[in-house]
């Protein structure tokens, strides 16, 4: 009886020590976690774990994506890196097999680089290291970046990725990498292809817009552009000042970027001026279609991957968008006016055709254009106007009374170009590039005539071109006046009627005002 007793007890001595530890050891777990032992003890794995990994994996990585800034625009680093490889891709030795060719500037010649999952060796003062080259599908819950960017968000990522051994960590981050920037910088600079880009339309309203572009070769210079050599030469002074200042704008705290507005009528040199600009510059240019461009947003991003060192174009913008909105306000009137007019004579069956016609009106305003004058102004100096440098902005127009003042003025369009008729300088000019001489008889008939005479300097230069094996300066300068004899005459006839219209004009307001008075003393 004793002996069962006893154990009873013991029993119950051993739940209580067992009951007390428990209470104790989660009072402690408790206060342990308050101290973030977890957190702590975690670190220390991780640790241990690199230190392990590093004891049988004695490598290191260097990942150089294309894109930075969220797909915002191409890495330059990138660039520099797959030109500096180019070298190593040539070589036998490098061991690549799978190559990608591009056009080089010797039109005999490729630029190669290393296509997908290929690696390339280099060495460098004694260290040997590894390039590959490889892709990765953009991430599924990037939904919201693919939205904002399109295809830009959608499309395949490509990096570049460097190995190298742990004991050349300091020569490889130190001096190897920024070696590999300056070289891939050279190369660049050497197998430079000048651009002409344009902007091209999504597939559907959902997609971006995005650049192509093919090799620019206009022929145009400076010293075969008919202009007025005075001016010719204030443009050109211009343009060296703008290309040599890139202290003068950070010290004044301004975007290195210029705006030129050429305006004047058809056919007076605009655009031949802008492919003057670019040869003598040695820059890209960017020709923007505002009306592929859907919403201002898609207009900043195709300003965000324009280079440096570029001539960003919007031509005859006057005529590319409403950007004042008076036309679309004006629209919407006449034809709330007309539906007024038409309401009464209209039956039941006629709502079927009106609903049709909203829905095509609907669908139309869906694929037009939604910039708008304050996103074109932003596009010009807002603050993303700043991103990159050494970029010119140029807008043309053959109608610049038509041109909201905020648009072209001082800060945004800085210097105003007059590309005007054609004058005795000018035609000078085109006579000794097109004809070879610098004097005739006739000269003194053509500086009469261009005196009276509007005629632009692309239809005194097709007047001036031999076209045939029997014409000489002789038959050309002739038949430049009879042409200006025409022009004069057509100059003065639309003179002529012009007045007529203001006098019949003028007359007839007379009249009704006589007409009211009348009225008025009847009454």
């Amino acid at each position: 009886m004793e002996a069962s007793s006893s154990s009873l007890w013991s029993s119950v001595n051993s739940g209580i020590v067992l009951s007390l530890l428990a209470v104790v050891w989660t009072m402690l777990w408790q206060g342990l976690q308050g101290l973030q032992l977890q957190h702590f003890l975690g670190r220390h794995s991780r640790r241990l774990s690199r230190r392990l990994a590093a004891a049988l994996d004695p490598y290191l990585t260097v990942t150089v994506a294309e894109y930075d800034g969220g797909r915002m625009r191409r890495s330059d680093a990138y660039k520099e890196a797959q030109a500096y490889l180019q070298r190593a891709t040539r070589e036998a030795g490098g061991g690549v097999r799978h190559l990608k060719a591009e056009p080089d500037r010797d039109p005999d010649r490729l630029v190669l680089s290393m296509d997908d999952n290929e690696e390339v060796a280099d060495e460098f003062r004694g260290a040997t290291v590894w390039w590959l080259a490889y892709t990765a599908q953009p991430r599924e819950d990037a939904g919201g970046a693919s939205y904002f960017w399109g295809r830009a968000a959608r499309a395949e990522r490509r990096f570049y990725r460097l190995c190298f051994l742990e004991r050349d960590r300091d020569l490889i981050l130190g001096e190897y990498l920024p070696h590999v920037r300056r070289e891939g910088r050279a190369v660049m600079v050497k197998n430079r292809q000048r651009k002409l880009f344009t902007n091209i339309s999504g597939d559907s309203w959902d997609s971006d817009g995005s650049w192509s572009h093919v090799v620019f070769e206009h022929p145009k210079t400076f010293a075969t552009l008919a202009m007025d050599p005075a001016k010719k030469k204030e443009v050109m002074d211009d343009l060296d000042a703008f290309r040599k200042g890139k202290e003068y704008y950070a010290r004044v705290g301004k975007a290195w970027k210029r705006g030129y507005l050429l305006y004047g009528p058809p056919g007076t040199g605009k655009s031949t001026m802008i492919a003057a600009m670019a040869n003598y510059l040695d820059y890209d240019v960017y020709d923007i279609e505002l009306t592929s461009v859907r919403t201002n947003t898609d207009l900043r991003k195709l300003f965000i991957e324009t280079t440096s060192k570029s001539i960003i174009v919007i031509e005859d913008i006057d005529c590319s968008l409403d950007l004042t909105g008076k036309r679309k306000k004006k629209k919407q009137q006449q034809a709330a006016e007309g539906d007024g007019a038409e309401s009464s004579g209209k039956d039941g069956g006629d709502k079927k055709d009106g609903a049709e016609k909203d829905k095509e009106e609907e669908k139309e305003g869906k694929s037009a254009s939604k910039v708008t004058l304050s996103g074109v102004l932003n596009f010009i100096d807002g603050l993303w106007s700043a991103c990159g440098g050494e970029r010119i902005i140029v807008f043309t127009t053959n109608h610049v009374e038509k041109l909201d003042p905020a648009l072209i003025r001082r800060g945004r369009m800085d210097k105003h170009i007059e590309m005007s008729y054609c004058c005795f300088e000018s035609f000078r000019f085109l006579a000794r590039v097109y004809l070879g001489v610098d004097a005739h008889p006739l000269f003194d008939a053509v500086a009469a005539l261009l005196r009276e005479a509007d005629m632009t300097p692309a239809d005194v230069a097709e007047n001036l071109t031999p076209k045939g094996p029997g014409e000489d300066a002789d038959s050309c300068l002739a038949a430049l006046v009879e042409a200006l004899h025409k022009a004069k005459e057509k100059k003065a006839l639309a003179k002529k009627a012009k007045e007529e219209a203001k006098n019949k004009a003028t007359g007839k307001a007379k009249k009704e005002a006589a007409a009211d008075e009348a009225d008025d003393d009847d009454e």
